[in-house]
């Protein structure tokens, strides 16, 4: 920037001699510079993305226009308090930096900052749905990739504002260590969930939108999956948040896993002894392919079971396409077959006791 300077210094005493008219002049100036430039990004960004299908240079040309122009308006203002020696020196940067450098440039860290963040979602968010592009990284990798440049991100952004008030981080490192040890025994259960985090996130037993259940009972769509805690929406919409050490050390049954989504429906009924066997499988079959949820692959089927105490044990067989269905096709399924069995004449059977009473002979004795 000292040839900037130098232009300033040579061209500005023409216009004025006075110090505040110049740094005024200097700010305006630069505050002209940054919105032609943060106008030309816009223009580029409306007429030249549009010869490109890919959608990330268009958000990071709308996202970049912003720290752009923060940066030069900061630097004119930098300039300007030079030039107006209000600050008692008339350079533009010194070997020490005094408070009006760190703030000017803790901002600019803080909208650069925001832009590189910002920029690394939508380049991770694009390269997972793009699996031809990258193939590590992919949606069930997503989470571990994002939250992983955040921490390191937010770890940069920390040293350079550091850097930016001139503090000495060499001392803080070395007691990071010692803080790091005790804080370790400290927050075991959180160390816990972070390490379990990783894990289920670089090994994949689920992902986002996979219907799991738990060994405890507990049921629901994958809606995150976080560094402390995995979180599922049950069908009672009610969102349930489970630390990773447990979910790291739990059984969990992913109903979405394997070949496809489609979850496997039990309809189970009883038929009463003597009804024709093949007439009850026909009317269930019936009912599995006239559902308009179920699907027609694999087709439906109907298995004889075993003999019940109080009737023949039947279990129709079909397919839905994913697990959230299986609520409300087992609804159907149930009353379809109740009235197909009422229209077909086959008897539904309900438990029965027969009781014989048995008269004991008389013992001759009586009672005294």
């Amino acid at each position: 920037m000292d040839w900037l300077q130098n232009i300033f210094q040579q061209y500005l005493p023409i216009i004025s001699d006075n110090r505040l008219i110049q740094a005024a002049l200097i700010f305006l100036f630069t505050a002209l510079v940054a919105s032609l430039i943060a106008f030309i990004i816009q223009r580029i960004q409306v007429h030249g993305t549009k010869k490109t299908n890919n959608p990330i240079d268009d958000l990071l040309l709308e996202a970049i226009r912003k720290p752009v122009k923060v940066s030069i308006l900061m630097i004119g203002m930098r300039m300007a308090f030079a030039r107006s020696q209000l600050l008692g020196e008339d350079q533009l940067f010194g070997e020490n930096q005094n408070l009006l450098d760190s703030i000017l440039m803790t901002l600019v860290i803080y909208y650069w900052f925001r832009f590189v963040i910002t920029s690394s979602h939508y380049i991770l968010r694009y390269l997972s749905g793009e699996s031809n592009k990258a193939k590590l990284v992919q949606k069930h990798t997503l989470p571990l990739f994002d939250n992983l440049a955040t921490l390191v991100l937010y770890a940069l952004a920390i040293y350079f504002i550091l850097v930016a008030w001139d503090i000495n981080i060499s001392a803080w490192i070395a007691s990071a260590g010692i803080l790091g040890l005790a804080l370790s025994f400290a927050a075991k259960d959180t160390l816990a969930n972070l390490f379990a985090g990783v894990f289920i996130l670089a090994d994949s037993p689920y992902k986002l939108g996979d219907f799991i259940v738990l060994d405890s009972g507990e049921r629901g769509e994958v809606t995150h999956i976080g560094i402390r805690s995995t979180r599922i929406l049950t069908r009672a919409d009610v969102e349930i948040t489970i630390p990773n050490s447990i979910m790291g050390n739990t059984k969990v049954t992913n109903q979405t896993a394997g070949p496809h989504k489609k979850y496997r429906l039990r309809i189970q009924i009883s038929a009463a002894y003597g009804e024709d066997v093949a007439k009850v499988k026909k009317a269930l079959l019936d009912v599995g392919n006239n559902e308009d949820d179920v699907e027609s692959y694999p087709e439906p089927r109907v298995r004889f079971r075993t003999f019940g105490e109080s009737g023949l044990n039947f279990e129709l067989l079909c397919w839905v396409s994913e697990p959230v269905l299986r609520g409300r096709v087992s609804d159907s399924l149930n009353e379809a077959v109740y009235n197909r069995f009422l229209a077909e004449k086959i008897e539904i059977p309900f438990p029965q006791r027969d009781v014989y009473i048995r008269s004991m002979p008389d013992s001759g004795g009586g009672r005294s």
